[in-house]
């Protein structure tokens, strides 16, 4: 563990911040502020497209892509940065997905650009191909490739089942080998029919798990009401003040809430990460722009609703019991914030950690499959499917503390290559945006050939 949080002082120190949060605001400004469409996102989200053709439906896409990102970072990341970070860091997860927007939205556009269309006819995309098509630096897509079909088996499999299992059994008592066996089989079920049958599921559960843990949240704090406006000062304080250790936090710095926030907030929202992009290229869209503001729109859920709601949760209730919560970290400071609420504390955090951590498992099984896909053609895709699954049972029944810092550290591995595919091919989403959005030709359909590889 010492070994792996010097890596990690590594590649999350000044540099990997600076670029990937410097991308976030280069791609805003460039887009001028494309934030501000988000609400024309969640229109076209819910309104299919009919006449355009591919492998899902652009909502289909957007909801594969939520149930990779929201996940256990949404609750138990959120409790780790307040943990490391203080209540400051929650100014700072937010603060990344509203700049991170516009990473998404760029990502999105050259994941549409640049897809190709494989020997079985499914369309497949991601930085991998922008890299290689776009930028002609195919050694970069073939890095990520690699960073991203490792990274899928601990960040979106085994951390994601050890989670599930823990919460079971501590909730209900139930073995995690029992647990792992019925997780195993329903994923194995799913991801064996591929993105379709992915995303088949992902557009019933996400909608439920995300709904069902808004509303939780809200009616706790509706019953923290008194330390609500508290907990809002003290986290935008916080961000920008050095912490004293009391009142149940953690003494911070100002760079430590800033370092902790904008890594968590990496790790739940994925913007710069490259990872979403692999699900929107196989997208039905007539042009780019649709499923990049589309796509932008999963943040907005993800970071924008989801996360700050967890830290208002987690912050008002640490305020409502310091001396019970003090101390805290993880986990344990999530279930415990959770369970201060009679009754419906637990539940939230139980139904939701086990949604949100299911759904990562299925949605994380696509972004590995294509990526061994681009490395070793179609004939990694079964073995990848069976090996992945079996991956749930072993994270289901193992302990894994030292997975959660190798995911930070393959997160940072991803985000390099994929930072440079967003920055180097920044002149192409501005020219799609002037095209179709700021042309007002967003039913314009795109010219761009997409070529067959044998793949």
């Amino acid at each position: 563990m010492d070994v792996i949080s010097s890596i990690q002082g590594v590649v999350w120190g000044p540099v990997m911040l600076v670029l990937l949060f410097g991308t976030h605001v280069f791609l805003t400004i460039r887009t001028r502020v494309i934030q501000r469409y988000v609400f024309k996102g969640i229109k076209l989200s819910v309104t299919p497209d009919k006449e355009a053709s591919g492998d899902v439906s652009g909502f289909g896409a957007l909801a594969t892509a939520l149930a990779a990102t929201i996940g256990t970072g949404n609750i138990v990341g959120v409790a780790t940065a307040i943990a490391s970070g203080g209540p400051g860091a929650v100014f700072w997860v937010w603060l990344t997905g509203c700049f991170g927007m516009a990473s998404k939205y760029g990502e999105a556009i050259l994941a549409i650009k640049y897809r190709v269309r494989g020997k079985d006819g499914g369309l497949i995309g991601g930085p991998m191909y922008a890299l290689e098509r776009g930028l002609k630096q195919k050694w970069l897509g073939i890095l990520f490739a690699l960073f991203a079909g490792c990274a899928c088996f601990g960040i979106g499999n085994g951390t994601q089942g050890n989670s599930i299992s823990s919460m079971v059994q501590d909730t209900f008592g139930v073995s995690p080998y029992i647990t792992g066996v019925v997780l195993t089989i329903l994923t194995g079920i799913v991801i064996i029919g591929g993105v379709k049958s992915i995303a088949r599921v992902c557009e019933k559960l996400v909608p439920f798990m995300a709904g069902f843990y808004i509303i939780g949240c809200i009616i706790i704090l509706i019953l923290n009401h008194d330390f609500v406006w508290p907990a809002v000062k003290t986290i935008v304080t916080s961000a920008f003040t050095p912490r004293a250790a009391g009142g149940g936090f953690v003494g911070a710095t100002v760079m430590m809430a800033i370092r902790f926030g904008i890594a968590r907030g990496l790790f739940t929202n994925e913007a710069g990460l490259g990872s979403a992009p692999i699900v929107d290229a196989a997208a039905a869209t007539r042009n780019s722009v649709r499923q990049g503001l589309i796509a932008m729109t999963g943040v907005f859920w993800d970071t924008i609703i989801v996360c700050a709601l967890t830290g208002l949760v987690l912050v008002s209730s640490i305020l409502r019991n310091p001396e019970s919560l003090a101390g805290l970290t993880g986990g344990a400071l999530s279930s415990a914030a959770f369970a201060s609420i009679p009754v419906v504390g637990p539940i939230v955090l139980t139904v939701g950690l086990i949604c949100f951590a299911w759904s990562t498992i299925l949605g994380w099984s696509y972004y590995g499959e294509r990526c061994w896909v681009y490395l070793c053609g179609q004939k990694a895709i079964m073995p990848f499917r069976i090996i992945y699954t079996l991956v749930v049972f072993v994270g289901s029944v193992m302990t894994l503390d030292a997975v959660w810092g190798i995911a930070d550290i393959l997160n940072a591995c991803m985000a390099f290559p994929n930072l440079i595919a967003l920055l180097g091919l920044s002149g192409v989403i501005v020219a799609e945006t002037k095209k179709y959005l700021f042309s007002d030709n967003m039913d314009g359909w795109s010219d761009d050939e997409i070529p067959v590889v044998d793949k």
